[in-house]
């Protein structure tokens, strides 16, 4: 068992848990921009090893989405759908004005670069402007740190059943008991949440959405995976003992961000 990861992750799910909690809009603002600079220069670098992605445009792209978060959500909205052909239009400029010395490839990755990481933690802010908008920023930290924790300890010791190649170390055993683990410390937190935050959730249907959201962090770490796969390293980097870089501690949670609002806007 890694003694580093289980540190790292003990000390660091409640600094951030705090931060999210006890922070107000702009300490949690430069937080998240922090963070998603540092895991886009992660993604650069290790993709710069197949590719030349166009940095300028991602940086300032990583910036300007985290930024527009100060903005209504209505306008916050409009300026992010209209900004995706904008940016679209800059990228492909490069490749014209370098004489397709960029290539499309080299588009293609610098695209999922601001998908991936500012335009997805953009969705922490929606969140937390929902009612109880706190409460559920911490089903994101939750799902996704216990799928991962139960995973990774019980795949460990009693993974016999490889899941994919794109991440041999995982195991069908370890992804079924993420799925167990997630729900159990779901339900723990919503009854925390019921209790002592003045909410109602139910607890069927938050068990249902456990599994799902659970399930979905897996598929956002077999993407990380995939990334790494295609450029054959092993993390994007060495930010955290035990973890790699901060993108492979992020890695499931980008994904869960939108699905979470997308879930607690419906129900």
């Amino acid at each position: 068992m890694d003694l580093k990861r289980i540190i790292t992750a003990v000390l660091g799910l409640p600094t951030v848990a705090a931060v999210f909690l006890l922070g107000n809009e702009y300490v949690i603002g430069l937080i998240v921009l922090i963070a998603s600079i540092i895991c886009m220069h992660e993604y650069f670098e290790v993709i710069s090893k197949v590719s030349k992605p166009i940095k300028w445009i991602g940086y300032c792209s990583n910036i300007y989405i985290i930024l527009s978060t100060i903005l209504p959500v209505d306008l916050l909205l409009k300026i992010i759908v209209f900004s995706i052909p904008f940016i679209l239009m800059l990228l492909f400029l490069e490749v014209i004005i370098t004489d397709m010395k960029i290539t499309f490839k080299d588009v293609a990755y610098t695209l999922v670069s601001i998908f991936y990481i500012p335009f997805f933690l953009m969705f922490l802010e929606l969140i937390r402007r929902l009612d109880h908008g706190k409460v559920l920023i911490g089903y994101v930290f939750v799902i996704s740190w216990s799928t991962d924790t139960f995973a990774y300890l019980i795949g460990k010791k009693f993974g016999k059943h490889k899941f994919s190649k794109i991440s041999p170390k995982k195991s069908i055993e370890g992804s079924v008991a993420g799925v167990i683990g997630a729900v159990v410390i779901t339900l723990a937190y919503t009854w925390i949440a019921n209790n002592f935050w003045a909410v109602e959730y139910s607890y069927l249907v938050i068990a249902i959405i456990a599994i799902v959201l659970s399930i979905i962090s897996q598929v956002g770490d077999f993407v990380a995976s995939a990334i790494k796969r295609f450029v054959d390293v092993k993390d994007y980097g060495n930010l955290l003992p035990g973890h790699g870089g901060l993108l492979d501690r992020l890695d499931s949670l980008l994904f869960l961000a939108p699905f979470i609002y997308l879930i607690f806007t419906l129900v």
